[in-house]
């Protein structure tokens, strides 16, 4: 049986449909967690994530971490009922106007008292020694930042067998990346890392995506980025992520020619400064 099978039952629903019971749970797990002297600050960003907040709240609540630690949210002004999900559950979180993942975590990043800074996005389920896991990966001596590895929630469209082989060769891809390019194996729903170095760099606001692997590569020069890939770590998310990209099989084979096109990038380091593609930015007036 999968971890995450038990909040299924309020992953990807209205809040509306969610049982009372559920959110008293995860309402008294949460604050049972909660430290006001942390080691680590679990800091969750969301935007109109109504249908998913509350399993990742859910699998949150279960963690099981023998350091102290926070869990705060944000709410990147929300048009659904985000705000409605951290209110019921009484998380401490803030709403942040400006509207980017950057601007979002930033935000988590400024209110966050932890030494360590644990992202979390709002779609993902984590299991219950993910934080600890990692924590413990950024306590080893010249670690400055850790990423892990996710699993998709398999369905109809995406099935089990078609996305164990998928993400198995990303898997390796990823792994491949973090020798030469570890910053290029970063992303947010599985990153964690030293906030005061995270402070110093800051997020990248002004871009659609990629803001996580944009502090990673700032973060290069304060120590290593350790790659992790301990089964206690493999977060659950959505398959938004390749949905975007339509068929499965279109999905593969774009990431396929990326991974050819850009070949380079397992051999040598990336230096200097990295520039973005009009595209993929938040505003392109």
């Amino acid at each position: 049986m999968k971890w995450y099978k038990k909040y299924l039952s309020v992953f990807e629903k209205p809040f509306s449909e969610a049982p009372s019971s559920v959110i008293d749970e995860v309402r008294e797990k949460l604050q049972a967690l909660q430290s006001s002297n942390p080691v680590a600050s679990v800091v969750v960003i969301a935007y109109n994530e109504e249908k998913r907040l509350l399993s990742c709240l859910w699998s949150l609540s279960d963690s099981k971490c023998k350091y102290p630690i926070e869990i705060l949210g944000v709410d990147n002004s929300s048009a659904d009922r985000t705000a409605d999900v951290y209110k019921a559950t009484m998380l401490p979180y803030y709403n942040e106007e400006k509207k980017s993942c950057g601007y979002a975590r930033n935000r988590g990043l400024q209110e966050a008292k932890g030494k360590y800074y644990i992202c979390i996005d709002a779609d993902t389920m984590y299991p219950e020694k993910y934080v600890e896991t990692l924590i413990e990966a950024l306590m080893k001596p010249g670690i400055v930042a850790v990423s892990s590895l996710w699993s998709y929630v398999p369905s109809k469209e995406y099935p089990r067998f078609w996305m164990f082989f998928y993400e198995f060769l990303r898997d390796i891809n990823l792994f491949l990346l973090s020798f030469k390019s570890p910053e290029r194996s970063v992303r947010g729903l599985v990153f964690a890392y030293e906030a005061e170095y995270g402070r110093k760099v800051g997020y990248r606001v002004q871009i659609i995506r990629g803001e996580d692997g944009a502090m990673a590569y700032g973060l290069k020069q304060y120590g290593k980025i350790a790659f992790v890939r301990s089964r206690k770590a493999r977060a659950a998310t959505c398959t938004a992520t390749v949905a975007a990209d339509g068929s499965l099989r279109k999905a593969f084979t774009n990431r396929v020619k990326g991974a050819f096109k850009g070949i380079r990038k397992y051999f040598v380091k990336t230096t200097g400064e990295v520039k973005d593609q009009p595209s993929n930015l938040v505003n392109k007036e």
